[in-house]
């Protein structure tokens, strides 16, 4: 065969492919999936897809550890901070030096916590991912084995809906939402600190200041949870098949 020919054939097979997988990507509920193949699927598919199986459950388990173990090393360091403060303010009795550490330690933990947040959210986002491709997965056993629907649950039922993000209550439920609840207050405090000291050490002003800020805080690290929940249960999961060739 000549090389010209070898290079048609090549050409030819990586275009069935690739729409072989564009097929498969386009169909993506339970309504509408490709034509059951004739037959049991071929070894080699089941190892592949039982390997891929198990190589996205491993994945989720790291974005799981890495996400509590992120949020612990967060959650120590305030504890340090606002342990710190304490002994400082013991020392100082609320004087200059109190301020001034305080001033310094509360926006440092508030900038610590809203680094966690975004990292421990997009390991959450990631987690969702895995979870969508298992579910994608699972459906392939479905097809080829209609008869283990009565004995395997479909992951897909307990992921959110596209389009709709998480309910209220379940977004301060995540990790996010926690360490997103504590940058809030640290933030507050902060603000709270910072306003005592320009108001003459003024309760009111401190209060209303603190007040503010950590609900502010608060309510666009959730705006940015939920909007980041929305694009993931949306995001295509294979968007190199969508790209198609160059």
């Amino acid at each position: 065969m000549s090389n010209d020919g070898a290079m048609a054939s090549l050409t030819a097979r990586a275009a069935f492919v690739r729409d072989r997988r564009r097929k498969f990507v386009d169909n993506t509920d339970r309504g509408n999936k490709p034509d059951h193949a004739d037959g049991d699927p071929r070894p080699a598919a089941v190892t592949f897809v039982t390997t891929e199986h198990f190589t996205l459950q491993g994945a989720r388990s790291s974005t799981i550890s890495e996400s509590t173990s992120r949020a612990s090393v967060f959650l120590g360091a305030v504890s340090g901070g606002l342990i710190a403060l304490g002994l400082v303010a013991t020392a100082a009795k609320t004087g200059v030096a109190f301020y001034m550490f305080g001033l310094i330690l509360l926006p440092t933990l508030a900038f610590v916590g809203l680094a966690t947040f975004h990292r421990v959210l997009q390991t959450g986002i990631e987690d969702l991912a895995y979870a969508r491709r298992i579910a994608q997965l699972r459906d392939y056993y479905f097809d080829h084995a209609p008869g283990l629907a009565g004995y395997l649950l479909n992951p897909a039922e307990g992921l959110p809906t596209p389009g709709l993000g998480i309910g209220l209550w379940q977004q301060f439920l995540t990790v996010a939402g926690m360490v997103a609840m504590i940058t809030a207050v640290l933030a507050g405090s902060a603000g709270g600190l910072l306003a005592a000291v320009a108001s003459g050490h003024s309760l009111a002003a401190a209060l209303v200041a603190g007040v503010v800020v950590a609900a502010a805080a608060l309510t666009g690290l959730m705006r940015y949870q939920n909007s980041a929940w929305i694009r993931g249960s949306t995001a295509s999961l294979f968007p190199g098949a969508e790209a198609g060739p160059n």
